[in-house]
């Protein structure tokens, strides 16, 4: 047997619990190892070696399709092909009450039409039922078939038509709330074009984006979107790139940039060197990890996987207590309270409760990508809410990570052009993220660096950097104790002295700026009741400087990777913490946080390592994020809540014996169509 694994996407789920039984029938197939259904983005991942046949054969009960990965999306069938059977069923039905009427009563020829609407709206679900039964598997279709056949069997024919349309009809509306949910992520992928405009010797030649390779350079004209990740090698212009960040203002690239397949050129002419397959774009990667986190169950979700476990088979004895119990033990008659516990079995369908939970966290996460938010599972948009502290890093989360030097002074007598060299040609060897801005002052001056020769140089994280040059000792890191630091400190600058054999020789005041965004993100956090913690490497003054100016609550300042690490575990300890940070420094503290938040731009680095990615960089996208993951958590909470309360006060009226097949369907596809539409409020927020 094979362990290959391939995954497929499937149409015509109508139900949780039918994607349920697709996968074990799938997993019975004898060359199949093990299935994995992902419900909320509609595939199915196989292990083994399964024909698309016996694949379509196994989901024959709901008439699944089986579609190919590189077109997930199949022709729209019409209104009437899709709802012609509940439709056919619906009218058979009202003709045998017109009958029933005119008639004056139940006659053969109305129970032949009942018969007739019940076979045409339920043929699958019985056939469904009967296998179900047969196994030993008790779901909604399994407890509806043997309520339906019940009804038949003592006489109620137009109640069992009623039963069997109205279970049809909260089928359709449970699969077009569903459609609707992922249709947030269909649209992500109907953004790429097909092909590519691909520059050969022979002219240009538009080819599928399947066989474009790396290195290829493909046109892209005013107004086109990009198939393909590249970089510009000719051309400048301006790109609309809320596809892959959520940024709503196109943003300025020129030579060298990168580029997002499904982004839009909106002016100039490029010509771009294509640097990823297309199954590896960034746009098809975010793709594939959200339709992954829809997969993802969320502590709701095993909530209510655990609770129909135990529910269904409860309400399977309870009917039958009903239905036994007063005729048995006081003489009521058998009629009535078979009648009843029949109608038992159809409150107890799960529908509501089943759908309550994905359709909330499939609508949430799917609102999230379109808005630039990369969250990677109901777990996380689970946690997002539950945190009480959300901790940032500091440079490149709260600033710009774009550093420059503000002020340059010398001590002992050096000249700036010497002092100036030695520390270019230092920083040019180290990876601290304020080098850059040293580097870039030094040329700004015309400093040339490259008679400075340095042995031993040496890079220590959260310190600084050593080296020799002509025999003497030289350093670039914290100021210590240097008196004349301070008052560059105190108006939220960093500051880092050069030493020659410990004896200050140069000073630089480095400023990053604060994002226009950041001050405003604070705000809405503490309005949210979310505690702000900001841990930085930074001295205490300048980060207690730039915590005043954002109102931040709590400063942790001159940590070393493993001070943030700790810091992050002492706050765990009292409650839920989220970190938000770059992705690659801090990984620590992002990793032992209870939810890793980073600052992506588009970055694999993003992608791969953060429970949460804002991809536009923005950390304005953060509460709208807690904001989203809290209104989620309310509405799964309301759906569960009402689907069992509906449940509880439909079968309270079998006590004065009240309840009837009618009211049961009715209170179960009352359920489903609210908690659905519920759900689907997330599709539509935007703060």
């Amino acid at each position: 047997m094979s362990n290959e694994q391939k995954t497929y996407h499937i149409d015509g789920f109508s139900c949780a619990n039918c994607a349920k039984t697709f996968e074990k029938n799938v997993k019975d197939i004898r060359s199949v190892e093990d299935a994995e259904v992902n419900f909320g983005a509609s595939k199915i991942t196989i292990t083994g070696d399964a024909t698309v046949q016996e694949i379509e054969k196994a989901g024959a009960f709901e008439k699944l399709k089986v579609i190919d990965k590189n077109q997930p999306k199949i022709k729209e069938q019409s209104f009437l092909k899709k709802h012609g059977e509940v439709l056919a069923s619906a009218l058979f039905m009202l003709l045998g009450f017109i009958l029933v009427i005119g008639s004056g009563g139940q006659t053969s020829m109305t129970t032949g039409v009942f018969l007739i609407s019940i076979v045409i709206g339920g043929y699958r679900m019985f056939w469904t039922g009967i296998n179900n039964l047969s196994k030993l598997r008790f779901d909604m279709k399994t407890l509806m078939t043997i309520a339906v056949i019940g009804a038949a069997l003592i006489g109620e024919w137009p109640e069992a038509a009623v039963v069997v349309v109205l279970f049809a009809v909260s089928e359709s509306l449970e699969r077009y709330s569903m459609e609707k949910a992922r249709a947030s992520i269909q649209s992500l992928m109907e953004i790429v074009p097909r092909t590519a405009a691909v520059k050969t010797s022979g002219g240009i030649k538009e080819i599928p984006v399947e066989e474009v390779d790396i290195g290829d350079i493909i046109v892209i004209r005013p107004g086109d979107k990009l198939s393909m990740d590249g970089i510009i090698r000719y051309g400048s212009t301006s790109i609309n790139q809320a596809a892959i960040t959520g940024e709503s203002l196109p943003v300025e690239k020129l030579e060298g940039d990168d580029v997002f397949a499904g982004t839009l050129n909106e002016s100039g002419y490029l010509e771009v060197e294509v640097t990823k397959h297309n199954e590896d774009t960034t746009l098809a990667k975010i793709i594939q990890l959200v339709e992954e986190a829809q997969g993802e169950r969320a502590p709701a979700q095993h909530f209510v996987d655990q609770f129909a476990k135990y529910y269904t088979p409860a309400i399977m004895i309870a009917a039958l207590l009903v239905a036994i119990v007063p005729p048995v033990f006081f003489g009521a008659a058998w009629s009535s309270w078979v009648y009843q516990g029949l109608a038992v079995l159809v409150v107890g369908c799960p529908c509501a409760l089943v759908i309550s939970t994905p359709i909330a966290i499939v609508s949430a996460i799917g609102n999230a990508a379109k808005k630039g938010v990369l969250i990677k599972g109901g777990i996380y948009l689970e946690k997002i809410g539950h945190s009480k502290t959300i901790a940032f890093d500091k440079t490149g989360t709260l600033t710009e990570g774009r550093p420059h030097v503000t002020d340059f002074v010398t001590y002992d007598g050096r000249s700036r052009e010497s002092v100036l060299a030695i520390a270019s040609a230092m920083e040019a060897k180290s990876e601290h993220p304020l080098a850059s801005s040293i580097i870039e002052y030094a040329a700004s001056e015309g400093i040339d660096d490259t008679d400075v020769h340095i042995q031993k140089f040496n890079a220590e994280t959260g310190t600084g950097i050593t080296g020799i040059i002509e025999g003497k000792i030289y350093s670039i890191g914290k100021p210590g104790n240097f008196e004349d630091a301070s008052g560059y400190q105190a108006d939220g600058k960093t500051v880092m002295v050069v030493k020659e054999n410990d004896k200050v020789i140069g000073l630089f005041a480095v400023t990053d700026q604060l994002r226009s965004s950041s001050k405003a993100a604070v705000e809405k956090l503490h309005k949210m009741g979310t505690r702000t913690v900001m841990l930085t490497g930074d001295n205490t003054q300048t980060a207690g400087s730039i915590a005043k100016t954002l109102g931040i609550d709590k400063v942790y300042a001159e940590l070393m990777p493993e001070d943030k690490l700790n810091a992050v575990k002492e706050m765990k300890s009292l409650h839920k913490v989220a970190m938000v940070g770059d992705g690659i420094n801090d990984a620590p503290a992002l990793a032992a946080a209870d939810i890793g938040i980073a600052m992506g731009k588009g970055t694999d680095t993003a992608l791969e390592t953060a429970d949460v990615a804002l991809m536009g960089n923005d950390i304005s996208q953060l509460p709208f994020t807690v904001s989203l993951s809290k209104r989620a958590l309310r509405i799964i909470k309301a759906n569960i809540t009402f689907s069992l309360v509906i449940k509880l006060i439909a079968l309270l009226l079998v006590i004065p014996g009240w309840l009837t097949l009618w009211i049961a369907i009715l209170s179960d596809i009352g359920a489903t169509l609210v908690v659905a539409l519920n759900g689907m409020r997330l599709l539509r927020m935007k703060e």
